[in-house]
Order: C-alpha cells, then sequence, then structure tokens
C-alpha cells in the first residue's frame, strides 16, 4: 500500500490555500486534511515534544477514516546533536511515552530519524546511530541520511545490519546528497520530498520557508510517481511524505501524485484548485459540505 501526505499541516501561510479564510467553527486541520490524504508526518515532534493529550486527540479526530496513519520525526536533540547518554535516553523514553496514543490505536507506522548532512559516514556516526538504536524498535525506525558517504555498498549493507528501513529522499541535485536510487533496506518504503530549488538550498542563512519553496512540475510528479511505484514493489508499505511546505505547495504535489498513483480523480479542496488551477485536471474540489461535516 502507498500512502501520501504533507509533512506537517500548522503552517500560516496554508490559510485561505489549502484551508478556508475565515475558518468555520470549530474547524481542525487534521480532520480537514485526512478528507484528502492518509498519511501525515508529525514534523513539529522535531522541534518540541508533542502532549500526550494531543496524540490522544489526533487519534481520535481521525477514527473516520480506518486507512489513516501518522509518522513522526524523532526530536533533534537526537539527531542534530551529540548523544548524552542518560539524558538522550530519557527524551527518546517520553517521546515514545507522548506517542503513545498513536502507537495503542495502530495509527504510528513508524519514526523518522532524520539527520543533517554534515552527518557523514563514519566510525563515530555509526556509533551515534548504534546508541540511538538501543533505546528504540529498530524496525520502527527510518532513516534520513543526506550525505552521499552512506550510500557505499559496505555502508548501505551495514546499514542493513542494523534493522532499521532507510529513507529514498528527493534534494536539489548536488555530489553530495544520496542517489535517487537506493536498494530498499527495511520494512517500510519512505520516499520524502524537500523540493529542487537549488537557488536557496545551499544558501547559508536562508530560512526554511525559501528552502523548501518549491512546485514539482506535472513532469517531474510522473517521476516521483514512478519512484514511489518502485518502493511499493519493494517493500509491504510505503509512505510518499511531502516537505516543500511553503504556500500549500506540499499539499497541491500530494494530491497531483495520488491521483497519479490510484488513476483516479482525487478530492481536493476548493481553494486549492483555485490556487493552483493545473490541478483541475486530476483532483475534483470538494463542496462545503464535503469539507465540514463533522470537522
Amino acid at each position: 500500500m502507498i500512502r501520501v501526505g504533507p509533512a506537517g499541516w500548522s503552517y500560516s501561510d496554508w490559510e485561505g490555500v489549502v484551508y478556508p479564510r475565515p475558518k468555520p467553527r470549530g474547524f481542525h486541520a487534521l480532520p480537514f486534511l485526512a478528507r484528502f490524504f492518509d498519511l501525515i508526518e508529525l514534523n513539529a515532534s522535531f522541534y518540541a515534544l508533542p502532549e500526550q493529550t494531543s496524540c490522544a486527540q489526533w487519534a481520535s479526530l481521525v477514527k473516520p477514516w480506518p486507512a489513516f496513519r501518522f509518522t513522526a520525526k524523532l526530536p533533534q536533540e537526537l539527531t542534530h546533536a551529540s548523544l548524552d547518554a542518560n539524558a538522550s535516553k530519557q527524551l527518546a523514553r517520553a517521546f515514545e511515552q507522548r506517542l503513545e496514543p498513536l502507537s495503542a490505536s495502530g495509527r504510528l507506522l513508524g519514526l523518522l530519524a532524520q539527520f543533517p548532512i554534515g552527518f557523514q559516514a563514519q566510525a563515530s556516526s555509526f556509533a551515534h546511530l548504534e546508541t540511538l538504536l538501543e533505546w528504540f524498535d529498530p524496525a520502527h525506525i527510518v532513516l534520513e541520511l543526506r550525505h552521499a558517504s552512506w550510500f557505499s555498498k559496505d555502508h548501505l549493507a551495514r546499514i542493513q545490519r542494523l534493522g532499521v528501513s532507510l529513507a529514498d529522499i528527493d534534494l536539489p541535485a548536488s555530489s553530495s546528497h544520496p542517489p535517487a536510487h537506493v536498494p530498499p533496506i527495511g520494512r517500510l518504503g519512505y520516499l520524502r520530498l524537500h523540493g529542487r530549488n537549488s537557488q536557496t538550498w545551499f544558501q547559508r542563512g536562508v530560512g526554511r520557508d525559501q528552502r523548501y519553496d518549491y512546485l514539482y512540475s506535472p513532469a517531474e510528479v510522473s517521476e516521483l510517481a514512478k519512484r514511489a511505484q518502485r518502493l511499493a514493489g519493494e517493500h509491504d508499505e510505503t509512505a510518499v511524505v511531502t516537505n516543500n511546505h511553503f504556500s500549500g505547495q506540499a499539499v497541491a504535489n500530494a494530491l497531483e501524485l495520488k491521483a497519479l498513483l490510484t488513476s483516479e480523480r482525487v478530492l481536493a479542496p476548493a481553494d486549492l484548485v483555485r490556487a493552483f488551477p493545473h490541478l483541475a485536471g486530476s483532483v475534483r474540489a470538494a463542496g462545503q459540505n464535503q469539507l465540514f461535516d463533522g470537522a
């Protein structure tokens, strides 16, 4: 099965593009998006631990959609800093406890460990991974490794022995970035799309919105759909996450991908279709009763 969805949902620049403006009474972004997707990556968990009560609410809000799943990014202290054994272990345990309502309800598909490009394949980095995996079930972990040094035959074999899954990622072209095709490793196929904005990606001091400001063209979406289908042929389950979030572009591209992968015209927010007119050929604009009934 291939699930498609965006990374995160709390973006102010989605209002009036993805979400209605003004929002109707009782509006919540999660059930709104669950009408269109069967996957969302919890991106905010990278910056701060979610509250357990919030996770319980999220699990409750998606009950009408049995196929819907979450993935969650590990906290940045576990991937973007040296590990302090005691503090990091406590953080890992707290993270899993906070996510327990999603795990218990069967809604948590996997945990994403996203490492920065400076995290290169060397002895200390493998030691970091091995320590991290002492605190999690490796079968639940997806590694996002952004440096090309990890993708030698020997290093890939070593990663496979860790028992994790390895993400397939799309980034602006660079000799230091991973190849477009990686061997299947682990139980979960994971295609993560960051856009190809090479003009801003490599600039120092550029903000998050500018770096991920990219809309994949229809030809690029077609290419990415083929990558997703290849991953699906190599794994029991596959997640496709669009992280080019700026101005709702992640939602537009995710719907295009879903339409290609299902060979159907999929439901889409009417505001989004107005913002991205090229979607009209592959989606059906949702009416008000379809959007807000029970939201």
